[in-house]
């Protein structure tokens, strides 16, 4: 299938939305992480290889297990701290942006901002209910910005995990909006108990290319926020499940399958735990990842925010104390110990809530990604060679 796959890549994106995927993601992308590696190795600075930008917490629908909470007024980070923390990620050779909300598309003048940085790459992660034709054109202009369209099931689950109604047919003429002016598309979905047999399946997989998506990323779902619906949560059979369907895929199925944690033997990492990303929310305070929304660091402290990873204490005694732990998802495996390493930190609450310690005090444990002796490699000769020299092979755990 790989021929398939870069046939498809070659003829159906435009070509200067290929080239900007292929040389600012990919081969950026790559000098970042053999970066982020020299740097881990040398024990100097710990500034990310990517970073995750939430923009805004306004959004338009309420999704369960969505850890963003919108506020009136919405938080929003200003244009100027946005343009800011991606000129101080490029000194630092990191070019690879995930932008997300809330839904980034109600953040205002978000392509003003990503339209100064053209030697960048940015990954927009939004429900695809606000994506228009305009919009879709918009993006082609820039070139360089990847809509990520989540579908969280067909007609009627969707309507329930997102909060609203008529979702999926308006993620839908979204996502085709910008087929059509031959983006790098891709689909995202959150897999958890009501969404499984309808996602996790070939037709699914079928229907996406049929479309002209270009990459589809699974990843499983957790149950937080104030709707955390843990009857949602993945058994581990059902993980097994889905990492085979995922290698499974990359063999059989002329598109990108994307997981950001597996690696080439089919062992858990988790992105954060090994530091090769951070996320900064709307008020510029830098969390482990998006959903543990706690904070000791934020980007306005002092001159040059990427002193803040480099000198953070709290950053490193997280992904000191996360990779000793497990190598999955302390969220899901270990809320409560997770609570407690928080609360001695002293770390800020972030959620906007103020029930955040509260919220994972009530959080029982969940299988994760981290599943010894059952790990499932790569069949993927290709998959294989880019975990394993490019991206997840810096020895984090050891």
């Amino acid at each position: 299938m790989s021929l398939k796959l870069t046939w498809r890549m070659l003829t159906e994106p435009d070509k200067r939305a290929l080239w900007k995927f292929a040389y600012n993601m990919g081969w950026k992308g790559m000098l970042a992480v053999n970066r982020f590696k020299k740097r881990m190795k040398k024990g100097e600075d710990t500034f990310p290889a990517f970073l995750m930008i939430s923009v805004t917490n306004d959004c338009n629908l309420r999704c369960q297990g969505c850890w963003v909470t919108p506020s009136e007024p919405a938080a929003s980070m200003s244009p100027e701290m946005l343009d800011r923390v991606i000129s101080e990620s490029k000194a630092k050779g990191s070019y690879f942006f995930g932008i997300l909300g809330g839904e980034p598309l109600m953040y205002k003048g978000l392509f003003d901002v990503l339209a100064k940085h053209p030697d960048c790459y940015f990954q927009l992660f939004t429900n695809g209910t606000l994506l228009t034709a305009d919009t879709a054109r918009q993006m082609r202009k820039l070139g360089n910005v990847s809509p990520l369209v989540s579908i969280e099931g067909l007609e009627q689950v969707s309507d329930e995990r997102r909060g609203g109604s008529g979702v999926y047919p308006r993620a839908i003429d979204g996502l085709k909006a910008c087929c059509k002016e031959r983006l790098i598309t891709g689909v995202a979905t959150s897999v958890c108990g009501s969404n499984f047999d309808d996602l996790v399946s070939d037709r699914f997989v079928s229907d996406l290319i049929d479309m002209g998506v270009l990459y589809v990323w699974y990843y499983i779902f957790r149950p937080v926020g104030p709707d955390p619906s843990p009857d949602l949560a993945l058994s581990e059979l059902q993980i097994l499940a889905l990492r085979q369907f995922i290698i499974d895929s990359r063999v059989k199925h002329p598109i990108i399958v994307v997981d950001a944690y597996w690696d080439h033997e089919g062992r858990a990492l988790c992105p954060a735990a090994v530091g090769i990303s951070h996320h900064i929310n709307p008020a510029g305070e830098i969390e482990p990842c998006p959903p543990i929304q706690f904070a000791k660091d934020n980007v306005g402290e002092n001159g040059e925010f990427g002193r803040n990873f480099d000198e953070s204490g709290f950053l490193a005694r997280f992904r000191e104390w996360a990779s000793g732990k497990t190598r999955g998802c302390v969220l899901l495996e270990c809320p409560k110990e997770l609570r407690s390493v928080l609360e001695k930190e002293g770390a800020r609450d972030t959620t906007g809530r103020g029930k955040g310690l509260d919220e994972l005090a009530a959080m029982v444990p969940h299988p994760g990604h981290h599943l010894p002796g059952k790990e499932i490699p790569e069949k993927s000769w290709q998959y294989r060679f880019a975990k394993k020299y490019w991206f997840f092979g810096f020895g984090a755990y050891g």
